[in-house]
């Protein structure tokens, strides 16, 4: 609540409320615009307790006073685009608040997720204050500012108690240059053969261990497999942000591409140093002084070239130049070692770096420990709301483990729902009393879960998908009017949003979620198409938004419980009880109505109540079995079911038919 606000409630001034709140106990400060509601309500609930605390003035100033003040409203600067986090802090409110207003206007973004300036202006406007566009310079991205808080923790830190940790290493590049095979080939070859198994353990980032030339002692470097599972811009940059070390892949035989260029404006903007890997260069047409000279046009001057660009020649496939590459990391550690550090024994924050529902394991997450140490048992805790505990923890190779240090990725299990990539986590021994713990659902996509998903309530029906569209207009469109398909039986849940092309990230989070990916305006990678054929997950590409509403009702309307429409095909009255058996009766009587056949099932119905059901297993004239009973005919009938008819019981055969439901 605004402070001012709150003076006309109480009909005092603002500042009478500032002189006032400290004397109550309430120290806000006296530049403080906002006021927690909480507190709020507390104070105007307590009000006339505290009224006496109020400076006696004179009948005319108390009269000039008793009027409300005018309200000037704050101006806040704001991006052309922004993330809602840094929005919220640039608006000096809770960002759940903030969430919650963006979702009343329609507007469903995640903690981390960006808006543009036209939107947020709006909504800075519906919250008192008056928007003014940020001059930029050009160029100048608006990166999401996710290692913030990590900063924060380590300049909290005594400096005496930070050591030196070992270097998170992220890989960037052009699609189709090499980089998930550079990977590979990193990993694998630190991988001894009684551990292959665990090169499946794969978790969006792995440790490897080098020795130095001319030394035996082990040096460890954190490898974060960020892009080959987030193909574009925001999830490249929250990699680089949690990275302290980039790679720039790129090809000696096709050069640098724009997806290259991209890359190195993010790890520009992230201000880590930079290595560049130039892959296959065992291909024949390699050109290792084309791509230098092509570098050189974005301001990369190799060092062979008098710059401090530093190149080196791999080849992935063949493995060349691998040891080379792993000791320049190494080196540029040595040389960014005063940045490089973190307390072992201090508070506990890391970062999501890789989410997912497991069918076995529930929601499971990969967290890049930064400070501290995280434990088994500990409390996870994100913007200050309780995410669950820690119940297991692995490693990328399986390894069950009791311990996470600083750098070391670790896959947790233990999440009451998936984290969205991005988010930061802290590790607690206990939790604080600020922490909230229940009512509160966190929601990482724009209708119901994301990107992630939250787990299903048992029996739950719901047409689960994921969006990939080609604008955030139409993103923010599309998910707003698919959060106004309303249904009470089956839900539409978008397990994540984003903007481009669907990738192989997209499928493998559609396998694990079972859920369909439709795409709008984009297309889908040559990899993410055979992962998915593979998979058997389904993606579905759209030119026209209500092609892909009306396509999200039919799947639906085919989950909706069909109505059951019964259709009475005739009846026999008992006249008498011949036998009883556990599960079935042997009974006589007369056809009062209709045709029975064997295999109808029925009714038993005494003074107008179904008191059972069974069916016909056999119908006898006398002693001959017949195959039908008409009206008048005196027959006898084996049922089946629950031995609850008596003579005097109407036994009603019918017919069940299925008809399907439509949201009509």
């Amino acid at each position: 609540m605004n402070i001012s606000e709150l003076a006309r409630k109480l009909k005092i001034t603002t500042s009478q409320l500032h002189e006032v709140l400290p004397q109550m106990g309430f120290d806000v400060g006296q530049r403080a615009i906002k006021i927690d509601d909480s507190l709020a309500s507390k104070i105007i609930k307590n009000w006339s307790q505290y009224q006496h605390l109020l400076i006696k003035k004179s009948p005319d100033v108390q009269e000039q006073t008793s009027a409300p003040e005018p309200t000037v409203k704050p101006r806040v600067e704001l991006s052309a685009v922004i993330t809602v986090r840094d929005f919220a802090v640039a608006l000096n409110i809770p960002v759940t608040k903030l969430i919650k207003t963006l979702m009343n206007n329609g507007i469903l973004a995640a903690l981390n997720e960006k808006i543009d300036y036209d939107t947020a202006a709006i909504i800075a406007e519906d919250l008192g204050f008056v928007p003014e566009k940020k001059q930029e310079e050009e160029g100048g991205e608006d990166f999401i500012t996710l290692a913030d808080p990590i900063k924060e923790v380590l300049a909290a830190e005594k400096k005496e108690s930070l050591i030196h940790r070992p270097p998170v290493t992220v890989i960037m590049g052009h699609v189709d240059h090499g980089k998930t095979t550079l990977l590979d080939k990193i990993r694998s070859a630190n991988v001894i053969a009684s551990e292959s198994g665990g090169i499946t353990q794969h978790i969006g980032a792995y440790q490897v261990t080098k020795k130095r030339k001319g030394t035996n002692e082990d040096h460890i470097i954190t490898f974060i497999d960020t892009p080959g599972h987030e193909a574009f811009t925001t999830m490249r940059s929250r990699g680089a942000k949690i990275a302290d070390i980039a790679i720039l892949v790129v090809a000696a035989d096709d050069g640098v591409k724009p997806q290259t260029v991209e890359a190195i404006k993010i790890i520009k903007a992230a201000g880590i140093p930079l290595l560049v890997a130039i892959n296959k260069i065992d291909k024949p047409d390699a050109n290792l002084e084309r791509v230098k000279r092509e570098l050189s046009d974005h301001g990369l001057i190799p060092e062979d070239w008098g710059g401090k660009t530093t190149c080196v020649g791999v080849s992935a496939k063949e493995g060349t130049g691998i040891d080379d590459l792993l000791d320049m990391i190494l080196l540029v550690a040595d040389m960014e070692k005063e940045k490089i550090l973190a307390h072992p024994k201090g508070t506990t924050v890391g970062t999501v770096i890789e989410s997912h529902i497991d069918k076995n394991e529930g929601p499971v997450a990969t967290i890049l420990v930064q400070n501290g140490q995280l434990s088994q048992n500990d409390h996870l805790v994100i913007d200050n709301i309780y995410y669950g505990k820690v119940r297991a923890m692995k490693d990328h190779l399986g390894k069950s483990l009791a311990h996470a240090l600083p750098s070391q990725p670790v896959k947790i299990i233990g999440f009451k729902q998936a984290p969205v990539v991005g988010y930061i986590v802290f590790g607690m021994k206990t939790l604080p009393k600020t922490v909230e713990k229940e009512g509160r659902k966190i929601s990482s996509g724009a209708v119901v879960v994301s990107p992630r998903a939250e787990s299903r309530k048992e029996g739950e029906k719901a047409v689960n998908l994921i969006l990939k569209t080609d604008t955030l207009g139409s993103l923010e469109a599309i998910a707003n009017a698919l959060f106004k398909i309303d249904n009470p039986e089956v839900k539409v849940k978008i397990i994540s949003k984003d903007l481009g092309a669907v990738t192989s990230a997209d499928v493998l989070r559609a396998e694990a979620t079972k859920a369909f990916i439709a795409g709008f305006h984009v297309t889908a990678t040559s990899s993410a198409a055979q992962l998915a054929s593979e998979k058997n997950v389904e993606i579905k590409i759209y030119k026209i938004i209500y092609e892909l509403l009306d396509d999200v009702k039919t799947r639906i309307e085919e989950l909706l419980a069909p109505e059951i429409s019964r259709t009475v095909l005739g009846s026999v009255k008992i006249l008498a009880v011949f036998r009883t058996e556990s599960n079935a009766q042997i009974v006589g009587g007369v056809v009062l109505e209709g045709t029975l056949e064997p295999k109808n099932k029925v009714h038993i119905v005494r003074n107008d109540m179904v008191v059972t059901e069974a069916k016909i297993a056999r119908l006898q004239s006398g002693k001959q079995e017949i195959p039908r009973a008409e009206s008048g005919q005196e027959i006898g009938m084996r049922l089946e079911g629950r031995p609850l008819a008596q003579v005097g019981d109407i036994v009603r055969a019918y017919k069940e038919e299925k008809i399907q439901r439509t949201l009509e």
